[in-house]
């Protein structure tokens, strides 16, 4: 399937969605989002991907945010609408329930960032920069900003990022744990589809419950965390890639997955 918006291409059990609006930074429109949405339920019903980085085409910007001059032609209404849209876009990132990470190529500002910090980890070019300015324009970041950031950074460092709206380097973003790699320029997506490589060999079934065991239980007391984590388990336990796994091993040879 073409979208307007986006560019979807696969290398094996990998999905790589760009951004496709370079000329615009990437900027985040209604039909971005719509598309976003539209790609993500297809890659979650394919059973042939294990996994997915979300990227952009361009070494400018991975996403500048909100089209503005988009959002200037319209009215309330219609921007309250597109609001919805746009939460559901984000949360559509944040529960994607395969291994979804963002590789970064310039500017992550605003939304921009808050999909960077939807995605599982960040891998970022040395020429990124990460952001979340919105308090400059009387808002406050709403795409999980407020609540990821902490998250995966600390409540202090986030909340002097927000209220300041400062920009990070990838450099400074990785001391702070932001992004887990920082690859050179012209680098970036080799660097990330060899981690995908790593992370494609694997068991597509376990990768999500882990990510599932994960991202549930962070939250969780560790009384129920450890439940939840048996449930899991429990899922993969019951698979076929499960005994193709042990079969493999036995017979010492690379297992063939296919996520059932």
């Amino acid at each position: 399937m073409g979208y307007e918006t986006l560019k979807l291409t696969r290398e094996g059990h990998i999905a790589v969605v760009a951004f496709n609006r370079p000329d615009a930074m990437n900027a985040l429109s209604t039909q971005t989002a719509k598309d976003l949405l539209a790609t993500l339920e297809e890659l979650e019903l394919d059973q042939d991907v294990f996994a997915a980085v979300l990227t952009a085409e361009g070494d400018k910007a991975f996403c500048a945010g909100a089209d503005l001059k988009e959002r200037k032609t319209m009215s309330r209404e219609d921007m309250k609408k597109q609001r919805a849209l746009f939460v559901k876009a984000f949360t559509a990132v944040a529960e994607f329930p395969k291994p979804l990470v963002a590789a970064v190529n310039g500017f992550a500002l605003g939304g921009g960032c808050e999909f960077s910090l939807c995605c599982d980890f960040i891998i970022a070019s040395e020429k990124a920069s990460f952001g979340l300015p919105e308090v400059g324009l009387a808002i406050i970041p709403g795409g999980g900003g407020t609540q990821l950031m902490p998250r995966v950074i600390g409540r202090n460092k986030a909340k002097e990022l927000i209220f300041t709206g400062r920009r990070l380097s990838a450099r400074e973003a990785y001391e702070i744990g932001l992004v887990n790699h920082v690859a050179p320029p012209g680098k970036l997506m080799e660097k990330t589809m060899e981690i995908m490589r790593e992370i494609t060999k694997n068991g597509p079934i376990a990768l999500q419950q882990a990510k599932r065991s994960i991202n549930l239980g962070a939250d969780l007391d560790l009384h129920t965390a450890l439940a939840l984590e048996a449930e899991c388990y429990n899922v993969c336990l019951t698979s076929e890639d499960r005994d193709e796994g042990l079969k493999a091993f036995n017979e010492k040879r690379k297992p063939v997955y296919k996520g059932r």
